[in-house]
């Protein structure tokens, strides 16, 4: 289940976005959010971060996307589906770049994009049931990508494997040819 929700801008850290809680365990979401905002700043210093990656802290999984300077978090349960996690940390990138994709860098004051939320809190209700036919959908194209890859993946090795013993056969071939031309060089010096 989603937790947490947070977007910021990778350059300096500054928050732009946050899926507002519903006030439970305020406690802890306090604590994970300074988590997140932490991880921000280690982000904006400018070191060279994968563009998606998952953090594991306590119970809890942080995944996050990075793109267009823009840092896309969510935390959730550790039982969560990571690929349902980034599929809908994709979801929130495609529509905050494409409502407020040009007033990003501009953006000056913390949580500039707030009113976001309510696209924040619709998606993460559709993300909630990792059983619904939407999500199990989502997973099952999912495998499918996953098993296509790997076939290729396979195939590209059996090829190599191939390739190989071609190799190793054209080097006996050689290795053998090579004595045989030192005898008859060996002859050809006694004569």
């Amino acid at each position: 289940m989603v937790k947490l929700t947070m977007i910021a801008r990778v350059t300096d850290g500054l928050a732009l976005a946050e899926g507002l809680e519903d006030g439970r365990d305020q406690n802890d979401a306090d604590f994970y959010k300074h988590q997140a905002k932490d991880l921000f700043k280690s982000l904006s210093k400018g070191q060279n971060h994968p563009s998606r990656m998952s953090i594991e802290t306590g119970p809890y999984v942080f995944h996050y996307i990075i793109e267009g300077h823009v840092c896309y978090l969510t935390m959730c349960d550790r039982s969560y589906p990571k690929k349902l996690a980034y599929q809908y940390l994709e979801d929130l990138k495609n529509e905050f770049e494409r409502v407020n994709g040009n007033q990003i860098e501009t953006a000056a004051r913390p949580y500039a994009f707030i009113k976001f939320d309510t696209y924040i809190q619709k998606t993460k209700k559709l993300y909630l049931d990792t059983g619904t036919q939407r999500n199990l959908a989502k997973l099952n194209d999912e495998l499918y990508e996953v098993h296509q890859i790997m076939t290729r993946n396979v195939q590209e090795v059996l090829g190599v494997g191939e390739k190989l013993d071609q190799v190793s056969q054209m080097s006996s071939r050689l290795t053998s040819e090579s004595r045989v031309y030192a005898e008859k060089a060996r002859d050809l010096n006694r004569q």
